[in-house]
Parts: C-alpha cells; structure tokens; sequence
C-alpha cells in the first residue's frame, strides 16, 4: 500500500482542528480507561487522599448523572468545539421551531462509528443550538457504563450527556415546565456495526421504546438525520453471518459496547489511522410529531406512532438528500 503523507505546509488553524479531533477520538476511544487506572494508581501512592476523597463525593454524587446530570455552559462553548466542528465540518438545519414550554425526544440517526454528528450538535455549541432552539435544552443519551467511570463522569456530564436508561429519560421528560430535549441515537451500539460509506441502513424495524417513552410523558417525537455521518470512517467487512460479525455481536450482548474495526486516515498521513476522514456532517433536525400523553399505551398505540414516526424519517431523507450528494435511488433501509 502506498502511504499518502500530509503536505508539510499545511496551515495552523488545520492543525488545530487536526489536534482537536485526537482528544476527541481518544476521548471516546480511551479516556475512560485512563481515568480509572489514574484512579486505582493514585491509591497507591502519596496521593492516595485524592482517589479516597473522590470516592466519597462519588458515593454522594452518584445519582446525579440520572437527574439531568451537571452540564458546564463554559465547556460547551469552548474553542475545542469549535475546530472540531470545522475539521469535517459539521452544520446544524433547522426545519421548525420547538416550542420551549414543551420535551421532545429527538431520534438520531445514523448512529455512525462514533457518533460525531450528534455530539457535536447536542453536547456543544459549536453548531449553534442555544441560538437555534432558544429556551431548549438538549440531553445526548450514552451507555450508562460509561458513567460508573471515575473522572471521566464529570467530564462528560459537562456536555450534557446522560445515562441511556428509562429513569434518567423519564426524569427530564417529567418535568412540567418543558424545554428538556432528549437525543436518542436511535440504533445504539449495534447499528455502528453497519456503519460504513454509502450505507443507508438503520436499526429501527423493532426499536420502539423510545416511542413508548414519547407517548408516556407527552413528548413531541423529532426525527434528526446526519448527512455524512457514515462517510467518516471505512470499516472491515463484516456481513451478517460472517465469523467476525458473530464475535461482534456476542461482545456487544455481553458486555453492552460494540466494536466496529474502524479505520480511515493518522495524523502525519492520509492512509490508514484512527482519525475520520475530513467529509461534511449536515444534521437536519424535522419537524415535531405531536403525541397525545398516555400513561399506558397500547401495543398498536405504540406501533402507530413508530409508524408514523418512521414515515416521518423517511420524508425528511428523502426531501434533503440530493442536496447532500445522495443518489437519487437511494433509500433508507431499516432492520
């Protein structure tokens, strides 16, 4: 294979945005490790204090994460966001106001690798949401595992992120004075397993808890679509059938995290790496689909809000897609 290297006179503000996208990455990929063995370490130096004391505010805080969790407005506008939203780059379209007197569960999809489109819109600034959906308030969902990590669930409760569990959901939605978002990606750990260039397809044929949830508290489902979010990373064949996709899904029942073998570009070159290609994320956010409140809906209840829902998804795809270098024939697929 021939190794395509980085011109050397590339501009500082590339740089930036190049430097922004690692802690990104190694946020996602590695972080929560180190914040752990960083914990367990320190209990075995002279600097044990700090590890116990973080123990005892952990034991306290540790139902924060499901009440709303601790966002950090400061942190979410933070320069960081900003080149890394300019490396791919990724712009937010508004289709419709959001009335801040009402919650909303937005579905988002695709759920891609690492689901750049998403938290970039939702757990920053740097797209602009405040000032699109003033009075909103936007809760990205993420494996709670995730948030039995010390350090590491302070940091990323700080963008907004909350476990991806019924009650911490249910919590926001409850809350009669509105103005709560709730994100969803949709098709969660597994979906990424198909997520690759030109793919279309996505897990939602049987995902209709979120549904549910919408129906229980009243909340307006808002279907959310990212152009370009599959186009980011390049991915080891792994059909269904396959004896790699058989270990995949095993691991991911099992321990709840999916492990799609991801590559695209590194650092100094443009041939093999774990960074995402440099291609355009536009996440078009539709229109609200009212749902009457009921505590105790029906299984066709919930079947044709999902239905309609997924109409819903559909429309707003096809509507935007050649805008976004999308083939005429192209349809989503679900599964």
């Amino acid at each position: 294979m021939k190794i395509q290297f980085a011109p050397r006179s590339v501009p500082l503000t590339r740089r930036l945005q190049t430097v922004a996208v690692i802690q990104w990455v190694y946020s996602f990929l590695a972080l929560a490790q180190t914040c752990i063995l960083i914990y367990i370490c320190l209990l075995f130096t002279r600097f044990w204090i700090i590890s116990v004391l973080y123990g005892v505010w952990w034991y306290v805080d540790w139902d924060t994460p499901s009440k709303g969790g601790r966002r950090s407005h400061t942190l979410r506008r933070s320069v960081v966001w900003r080149y890394l939203r300019d490396y791919f780059p990724i712009t937010l379209i508004k289709t419709a106001d959001l009335n801040p007197n009402q919650n909303y569960v937005l579905g988002s999809h695709p759920h891609g690798v690492l689901v750049a489109g998403a938290f970039t819109n939702f757990c920053t600034e740097a797209t602009g949401f405040n000032d699109l959906y003033p009075g909103i308030t936007p809760y990205l969902l993420m494996l709670p595992l995730w948030f039995r990590a010390p350090f590491f669930r302070d940091y990323i409760m700080t963008g907004g992120l909350i476990p991806s569990d019924r009650d911490s959901a249910a919590y926001l939605l409850a809350d009669k004075e509105g103005g709560n978002a709730v994100v969803i990606a949709v098709g969660g750990a597994p979906e990424s397993l198909d997520a690759r260039p030109g793919a279309f397809t996505l897990l939602l044929k049987n995902r209709k808890g979120f549904v549910k949830l919408a129906i229980q508290h009243g909340a307006s489902l808002v279907p959310v679509f990212s152009f370009g979010e599959n186009e980011l990373f390049d991915q080891v064949e792994n059909p269904k059938g396959s004896w790699l996709r058989t270990i995949q899904e095993t691991l991911q029942k099992i321990m709840g995290v999916a492990f799609p073998l991801f590559h695209a570009r590194g650092v100094f070159q443009y041939s093999f790496g774990l960074l995402p290609y440099r291609k355009p994320i536009v996440t078009i956010v539709g229109k609200p689909i009212e749902v009457k409140r009921n505590q105790n809906p029906s299984n066709a209840e919930i079947d044709r809000m999902h239905s309609i829902y997924t109409q819903e998804l559909c429309k707003l795809f096809e509507e935007h897609k050649t805008q976004y270098n999308v083939p005429a024939d192209k349809h989503l697929t679900f599964i």
